[in-house]
């Protein structure tokens, strides 16, 4: 190597020394200005991250709990203290609850969609209400709605009201899963 070829080794080690410490004191700089926003996000961050493992850690817990006294209460439907604290768990789970005793409470206000459908439907059938079951059967996503008014047009045939039992029958597809049941009904009602 020649002592100019030495040289602009040199050089360029320099340079290179040099762009690294501009560049690490620009950085010093940007943080001595900006430090309170740099600290003040990175703390934001880590506590974001600590709150979302917490929050996900009570609600698993949560539903621990909730789970562990559902099963009591399968055991022991009788225990109010243990029905009011599934209600402040889990609401969903406590409908459940409430549905499957609704044989032993007169008057119980289930607030899940399905069981309280499901429980309009059975009290409907049971008072032999056609025109709850005809309420019933106009909610575009009640689960049973076919049979609802399968039952309604059955009510109304029993009830003597034969030409609306019919067009309570059109009122059911020909895809439908009571289409059997229907078919038989009609065939019933070409005679009256």
């Amino acid at each position: 190597m020649s002592l100019k070829d030495n040289m602009d080794f040199v050089k360029e080690g320099l340079n290179s020394e040099e762009k690294f410490l501009e560049s690490f004191v620009r950085v010093e700089r940007i943080f001595k200005k900006y430090k309170l926003i740099i600290i003040s996000a990175v703390v934001l961050i880590v506590l974001a991250l600590v709150a979302m493992y917490l929050t996900s850690y009570f609600k698993e817990q949560n539903k621990i709990k909730a789970n562990i006294v559902f099963q009591e209460l399968l055991k022991n439907p009788n225990d109010e203290k243990a029905l009011e604290t599934l209600k402040s768990l889990n609401v969903n789970l406590y409908d459940i609850i409430l549905y499957s005793q609704r044989n032993s409470k007169k008057d119980i206000s289930i607030n899940a969609k399905f069981f309280k459908e499901l429980y309009a439907y059975e009290k409907a059938m049971k008072e032999q209400n056609a025109t709850k079951l005809g309420d019933l059967s106009m909610e575009n996503d009640f689960l049973l709605k076919e049979f609802a008014i399968f039952n309604k047009a059955l009510i109304l045939a029993e009830n003597g009201k034969y030409k609306e039992s019919k067009d309570a029958l059109k009122l059911i597809p020909e895809t439908s899963q009571v289409k059997d049941l229907v078919a038989l009904l009609n065939h019933y009602l070409i005679t009256k």
